[in-house]
């Protein structure tokens, strides 16, 4: 994790990807969302992923915080499509794709986390001007 972790700064620094704290009113970190890019079978992808501490889920703050990641992305207009991979068995990340007009793209297995197999559906959210919910 101490390697993840520099990286992902270093990653920061050079402004190659954003990561965005998610905090209530007093300052109290909820999660976070991440953005990055990186090489998908040879072809450059960004994706976007999402972390809301199990106190703090079911309030729409996922949502909220993710939209605001997308629109920043959008205004940048360096990101592209987006893409999400959340589990297939994660109802509510799912329902924050198709909830911000993220296209089923299909299922496919991924190494995940410790070298872990994870089942996740992939998401696509085209380039466009359109603003998200």
């Amino acid at each position: 994790m101490p390697d993840k972790l520099r990286r992902d700064v270093e990653a920061v620094e050079r402004d190659e990807s954003w990561i965005s704290i998610v905090e209530s009113d007093a300052d109290e970190p909820m999660g976070s969302v991440v953005l990055w890019r990186h090489d998908d079978h040879g072809e450059e992808e960004s994706e976007i992923g999402w972390m809301i501490l199990p106190e703090f889920q079911g309030r729409g703050i996922g949502k909220a915080a993710t939209a605001a990641l997308i629109e920043r992305a959008r205004a940048d207009g360096r990101w592209g499509d987006i893409h999400a991979y959340p589990g297939v068995t994660n109802a509510p990340s799912n329902g924050i794709c198709r909830s911000l007009g993220f296209e089923f793209v299909g299922t496919m297995d991924v190494i995940a986390f410790e070298d872990r197999p994870l089942r996740v559906n992939h998401w696509r959210l085209p380039e466009a001007t359109k603003r998200v919910v």
